[in-house]
């Protein structure tokens, strides 16, 4: 019986073949830290989302010409192996913290913008936590309607109401047009 977002193959083809390596090299490279992000819009730290997104890449890998929606099949098992994640290591600088080159004092400003953040978005219940970790990620509420199993509409449903929580919890009003 096939996964869901794998099709069968028309023809075998190889997980080492060359433009298989090069197709998935350059997704690597464009969506490794986007998944990152995802995993950590779930509570990881970012040494865990960073574990996690290698793992669901690792397993991709072996399969790679098979799947067919790559965004949510990353997604999907990221998240697995986040969640079966037990032990939290010790926080470091964050991406967006390196990628910046802030300062120390910079570095906690913004430390703390993202605690409340992440805090925010872990006091959501699951379906809308997990809906905007998919909406923060870019994915389309089609997309996450398929992979999460849900209608479009209980998608946008539940995108509104963690709009709603998260500005309750942030305490500012969302500018137009933003989550």
């Amino acid at each position: 019986m096939p996964r869901p977002g794998r099709r069968q193959p028309a023809e075998p083809a190889a997980a080492d073949d060359e433009g298989t390596r090069e197709d998935f090299a350059r997704y690597y490279r464009q969506h490794r830290a986007g998944l990152t992000r995802f995993v950590m819009r779930h509570g990881a730290n970012p040494h865990e989302a960073a574990d996690a997104a290698q793992a669901a890449f690792n397993e991709a890998f072996r399969s790679w010409h098979l799947i067919d929606h790559r965004a949510a099949w990353l997604r999907t098992v990221a998240l697995r192996v986040f969640l079966r994640q037990s032990v939290r290591p010790e926080e470091e600088l964050t991406d967006a913290e390196r990628a910046i080159g802030c300062g120390p004092l910079e570095a906690v400003v913004l430390r703390e913008q993202q605690a409340r953040v992440y805090a925010a978005l872990d006091r959501l219940p699951g379906r809308q936590r997990q809906v905007m970790a998919w909406y923060l990620d870019g994915i389309s509420t089609d997309e996450m309607a398929a992979a999460l199993e849900m209608t479009p509409a209980a998608v946008r449903q539940n995108l509104s109401r963690a709009r709603a929580h998260l500005r309750q919890h942030l305490g500012r009003r969302a500018p137009e047009g933003a989550p």
